[in-house]
């Protein structure tokens, strides 16, 4: 029904932002990513938009680029998994990582998102792989950082659960990080994330 919401930023915090569009405010649930890439409040910023709709509630859900409302979508045809689930991997793993743990398939990079059980990685490997597969554009460039950017990611991931943080914190951290630097050193990563998470 939208495709995206064009409007000043009038508030963000972690899991949702208000966005003012021609005099009416609208509230979006978003994830942990796009959270991390919205300006400044009063700024003017777009949103891409999802609208879901139920028996007893109209939510609408944001995204900072039009791959991660993709992916979004995507997850919602997997069976078991609703907005909310959906919602908690695009805040546990960036979008070209989910799409490297699914072509890959490696469930075991998806299960250390909160809410994500084996059972539920497994699904969602298996109904969503030949659907990932047909995004050339997104899926060419992902297959060709899968084992270099994957791998690079969990050692990050496993150092830092070697220092007593749990593997969602740390693989959330991690992750911000590589949005922001993804050509940074593993040292700098964890390090990076490391600030991170003590500065919350």
């Amino acid at each position: 029904m939208y495709a995206y919401f064009r409007g000043r930023l009038v508030s963000c915090l972690p899991e949702e932002a208000v966005l003012e569009v021609a005099g009416i405010a609208y509230r979006f649930l978003v994830s942990a990513g796009t959270a991390r890439q919205l300006p400044e409040p009063g700024t003017e910023t777009i949103l891409y938009t999802h609208l879901s709709v139920r028996e007893d509630a109209l939510q609408l859900y944001g995204f900072a680029t039009e791959e991660e409302k993709q992916l979004f979508r995507l997850l919602l045809l997997t069976s078991g998994v609703g907005p909310k689930l959906a919602l908690a991997v695009l805040s546990g793993m960036a979008v070209s990582e989910v799409h490297e743990a699914i072509l890959a398939n490696v469930p075991e990079r998806l299960f250390g998102i909160t809410g994500v059980g084996r059972k539920t990685a497994a699904r969602i490997i298996l109904e969503l792989r030949d659907k990932i597969l047909k995004l050339a554009p997104v899926g060419s460039a992902v297959a060709s950082a899968t084992s270099q950017r994957g791998g690079f990611r969990e050692d990050a991931v496993n150092a830092l659960m070697t220092l007593g943080f749990a593997r969602p914190v740390a693989n959330q951290a991690v992750g911000g990080v590589l949005e922001l630097e993804p050509d940074a050193s593993l040292e700098d990563v964890i390090k990076s994330a490391l600030a991170a998470m003590h500065n919350r």
